[in-house]
């Protein structure tokens, strides 16, 4: 499949068994709509499925600061394939389940559209595991459907997290901040969530 992201065009080959085989998952293009990835920038695709975000920061700000990681053998051996289709094969991917492989701990993003249709529990391993992984200043960002437990979780972890609705998924952006920056302050919703969920 092609996927076009902010002018850049991707070839993606997918298998069946893998997560929206047919054509880029809305909830990780609004993701993308949603952060800056920046020169200096080293991110960490969490979960990376066929590897399309990845491959697309890869393309922003160099294969050798890109890292992909999926507990699927299929998706890690195709984002591998995709990888060096778009002419970034120096992107380090890896087979495990949440941080297992990954060593370093200096990512100033780490993204990921989590399995938010099972239990918590990846989930939980995701943010708790990507705290300790950013640097100062790094952010986590999410894109799930639902709000409260990304919401409850980040927060309780990360201090606090802002978080947009887009093309009905919840986008979570959360700062890893030093702990005497850090104020008891609310979520900070976009406006036209603070009004609908006002009523809550």
């Amino acid at each position: 499949m092609k996927a076009a992201i902010n002018g850049i065009t991707l070839i993606l080959d997918t298998h069946p068994d893998m997560f929206s085989p047919n054509a880029p998952d809305t909830g990780t293009l609004s993701m993308l709509s949603a952060v800056e990835i920046n020169s200096g920038d080293k991110l960490l695709d969490l979960g990376c499925g066929s590897g399309i975000v990845g491959i697309y920061a890869a393309k922003l700000i160099g294969e050798e600061n890109v890292v992909m990681t999926d507990s699927s053998k299929i998706a890690a051996d195709y984002a591998r394939k995709n990888a060096e289709t778009n002419n970034v094969g120096g992107i380090k991917i890896y087979c495990g389940d949440a941080y297992e492989n990954i060593t370093e701990k200096d990512f100033t993003l780490i993204l990921s559209n989590p399995p938010y249709h099972t239990d918590f529990s990846v989930a939980k391993a995701f943010i708790e595991g990507g705290y300790k992984r950013l640097v100062f200043g790094g952010k986590m960002i999410m894109v799930t459907k639902r709000l409260d437990w990304y919401k409850n979780k980040l927060t309780s972890i990360f201090g606090g997290v802002k978080i947009t609705e887009m093309n009905g998924y919840f986008v979570f952006i959360a700062e890893k901040r030093e702990q005497k920056k850090v104020q008891k302050e609310k979520n900070k919703l976009s406006k036209k969530l603070s009004r609908k969920y006002a009523k809550y």
